[in-house]
């Protein structure tokens, strides 16, 4: 029997992370370590979540976590997943628009959409397409580590001739082997009759880990588990984007606005205030704008601060980072380290409407930065954009603005780069003409704060029992909102999952000695009823 455990604390995870790296060294890379990508290797020494996530995905079984990590790696390097980009695709397979990424779930994660009626069998084309899948699924990896996906399978107006059986289980394989964790949901919608044949031989292809995430969905079912904004209108929403390709359909990142326009900082309105009353015997003519500019040049530029040095400003600066909560994790980047590393934390309600990045320059050199957003309408970023002094910090104050609501599909994209003439550059010239591969960019993710009312603590009987599953997945979803690592989370999903099989093994376990109970005193029946009868003819 497979070994499992049923509790991991810290130093038992570590104890297994370490036990699969060893095993990994001595047992698969002893005869030869040319038969996978060393750049994969490397990552699987140095990433402790990496090997996390197959150990979790195999209940932190060592040994079909080794076997899942041998078969990934296999596949990494056969199909050059390292080194996938545009240029390595035909161009016909993303101007089709068979496959893309574009918007996300109600719990925030991103989709992957397959439009079936695009796809034609083809033994000619099958191995560039296979590319074509690992291609998107890198690129929302590399984007958004550690982020579950949601796969839909869009089958409106396809037929038999679009199923291509080894395709498909070929995508199966992708979320089951190569990309342990990454799959949240894989939704099927508007399938048509003539096809549930062929879907009941998928669902045999997931497995027991992942067949709870299928989802078979009408278009008036699809709406439970996405937001009509990000549905189109075929499947009952209102999201009017197109696929078109070129560019690659991407966040829409835009610079954030309130219902005025582009939103000035504080730092620029005091450095105004200061500069009117020095200049009092001038009249200062607001600066006109005709309209907004492209998201992508409307910076905001915070201007240098005069400071009185006879008056305190830290009464100031504390003002405006008041209530504001403060990042308690760092992601080590190559020109900043951005506090927190993945995820932007608001209240939930009325409370806790503002959240603090903090920036810090690791560089020899200036750095530009801009802050964006994918809901500029919600938020006010203070500042948006500035100039970043070598080993200097900054603090980004991100508000949400009026009654709007934080949501876990907003995300905030921050990007640097380094400046070489910081006095004969402004900033709105300087992001034309940086070059792209020069620009440091990292994703924030926004994460809602629950309040959590204090459970009762039940008295189980032995009656109990049977609910034990509910009370464990209530007292897991109240971890998880306090704590927001989904890690932790997920292990203790896992811890229960584990509690779980043990009971309904001892269940099935009693049924057996019951039925054996049952047999002897059968047993014990005929025998006496034998020797009644035995001695009844003596």
């Amino acid at each position: 029997m497979a070994e499992t455990e049923q509790n991991l604390g810290d130093q038992d995870i570590e104890e297994k992370i370490e036990q699969t790296r060893e095993r990994f060294k001595n047992e698969f890379l002893k005869d030869s370590s040319d038969k996978y990508d060393q750049r994969d290797v490397d990552r699987l020494q140095k990433d402790n979540s990496l090997v996390e996530g197959y150990l979790m995905w195999r209940l932190y079984v060592v040994d079909d976590a080794l076997k899942m990590i041998d078969e990934s790696f296999h596949w990494r390097k056969e199909y050059g997943v390292n080194d996938l980009s545009e240029s390595s695709i035909p161009r016909w397979m993303f101007e089709t628009g068979a496959v893309f990424l574009h918007g996300y779930d109600r719990e925030g994660n991103k989709l992957l959409w397959f439009r079936v009626k695009l796809h034609v069998k083809d033994a000619k084309t099958i191995i560039d397409k296979k590319k074509y899948v690992a291609f998107w699924l890198e690129r929302n990896v590399k984007k958004e580590p550690g982020m579950p996906m949601t796969v839909v399978f869009d089958m409106s107006e396809s037929g038999l001739a679009n199923i291509d059986m080894d395709f498909v289980k070929y995508v199966v394989s992708c979320f089951k082997i190569y990309y342990p964790k990454l799959l949240s949901m894989m939704i099927i919608v508007e399938m048509p009759w003539i096809m549930n044949a062929a879907w009941k031989i998928v669902k045999t292809w997931l497995g027991p880990e992942a067949i709870s995430k299928l989802k078979f969905a009408s278009r008036s079912e699809l709406q439970s588990y996405i937001d009509p904004e990000y549905l189109p209108p075929h499947m009952g929403g209102n999201d009017l984007f197109k696929y078109s390709y070129p560019p690659l359909p991407d966040d829409d990142f835009q610079t954030p606005i309130s219902d005025n326009g582009p939103i000035v900082s504080e730092d620029e309105i005091e450095s105004k205030e200061i500069e009117s009353k020095e200049l009092e015997s001038k009249e200062s003519e607001p600066e006109s704008k005709d309209g907004l500019e492209s998201s992508f040049n409307s910076e905001v530029v915070a201007k240098p601060k005069k400071v009185n040095f006879l008056e305190d400003t830290s009464e100031k600066v504390d003002n405006r980072i008041k209530g504001a909560r403060k990042p308690v994790t760092t992601f080590k980047g190559t020109l900043l380290d951005i506090s927190p590393a993945e995820e932007l934390s608001f209240g939930f309600g009325d409370t806790e409407k503002k959240s603090l990045i903090i920036l810090s320059n690791v560089t020899k050199n200036p750095l530009a930065f801009k802050v964006r957003t994918t809901a500029p309408e919600k938020y006010r970023v203070k500042p948006s954009s500035s100039i970043c002094e070598p080993g200097a910090s900054i603090d980004i104050v991100v508000s949400l603005y009026g009654g709007s609501q934080a949501s876990p599909q907003d995300r905030f994209l921050v990007m640097a780069a380094e400046m070489d003439n910081v006095g004969s550059q402004e900033l709105g010239q300087f992001w034309k003409e940086v070059q792209k591969t020069k620009i440091m960019e990292h994703r924030l993710r926004c994460h809602v704060l629950e309040s959590v009312k204090p459970a009762a603590n039940p008295q189980w009987g032995a009656g109990d029992v049977g609910s034990s599953k509910d009370i464990n997945m209530t007292h897991v979803a109240q971890i998880g909102s306090l704590a927001p690592d989904d890690t932790l989370l997920m292990r203790l999903m896992t811890s229960n999952s584990q509690l779980q099989q043990s009971i309904n093994t001892c269940l099935w376990v009693q049924k057996i000695l019951v039925y054996l109970v049952l047999i002897l005193l059968v047993l014990n029946l005929y025998c006496v009823f034998v020797l009644t009868s035995s001695q009844q003819l003596s």
